[in-house]
């Protein structure tokens, strides 16, 4: 079984596009309501709440593992490995197959992300390892605003004030290194015209989970949600993402 886990519903874009290469792998995802956003918290808060999250995947039973929060740092993950008795190989985190992908892109590189994402250095570290720089810009409002339900007017507000105080070099490409971040890509889309690609990581992440954890992870297609507070808006995703599938959705009590 593969676990996944989020701050929230950010994490369904990579599910929903890792449910379209491997179908018939059973998944738990968690989402992590009570403690969104993860964006704007420290790296012990961090630390724990990806240990809790861990361990509760464990549990329930799986033994492959995606990190679907950018905010959770491969060097964070890698710590636990040891506590959680988890193999290196059974972990995918956001990062890796993003660089990646990305390894033969020409033209400059935007990354767009939490506060905690790009104080962390992860993604300027791995760009640096392969030879590229990478420009950085913090959208700390839009994770929130995207979990509790802004309007589409405030969500693309936020987009249109942050990308209007950008004074950095123009982008080939805008990396969307958050994974609610999608949820609003056609805002994305709109804001910046034409001429920019964007790019959102969920694909990246899918094509490494067929790579390495397939067939291993070969079963019924099972798909579980743990939710660790109730919210109306992520059982209206999940229903919209993942129509005509069979699921449930747990809230921990």
């Amino acid at each position: 079984m593969i676990g996944m886990f989020d701050s929230g519903s950010g994490g369904l874009t990579v599910l929903r596009s890792v449910r379209a290469v491997v179908p018939s792998a059973d998944i738990v995802y968690f989402g992590d309501i009570k403690n969104a956003p993860y964006g704007s918290r420290s790296r012990e808060e961090l630390s724990k709440l990806t240990t809790d999250a861990m361990q509760l995947l464990l549990e329930r039973g799986a033994r492959s593992m995606v990190s679907a929060c950018n905010s959770v740092s491969a060097s964070l993950a890698v710590s636990l490995f040891d506590s959680l008795s988890l193999e290196p190989s059974h972990l995918i985190e956001m990062v890796g197959p993003t660089v990646a992908a990305l390894r033969e892109h020409q033209g400059a590189v935007l990354l767009v992300a939490t506060p905690a994402t790009i104080e962390s250095g992860i993604y300027q570290s791995a760009f640096r390892m392969i030879g590229r720089s990478v420009d950085i810009l913090p959208i700390p409002e839009l994770a929130p605003a995207l979990e509790f339900g802004a309007t589409d007017e405030e969500i693309r507000a936020i987009i249109e004030d942050t990308f209007g105080s950008y004074a950095g070099e123009k982008p080939a490409v805008v990396v969307l290194a958050c994974t609610h971040y999608p949820l609003a890509i056609q805002h994305f889309h709109e804001v910046l015209g034409e001429g920019i690609a964007i790019f959102d990581p969920a694909d990246a992440v899918a094509s490494r989970v067929e790579r390495r954890f397939w067939p291993r992870e070969a079963g019924s297609g099972n798909l579980h949600f743990i939710i660790s507070k109730d919210s109306a808006l992520f059982r209206e995703r999940v229903a919209e993402m993942f129509p005509n599938t069979q699921y449930e959705v747990e809230v921990l009590s």
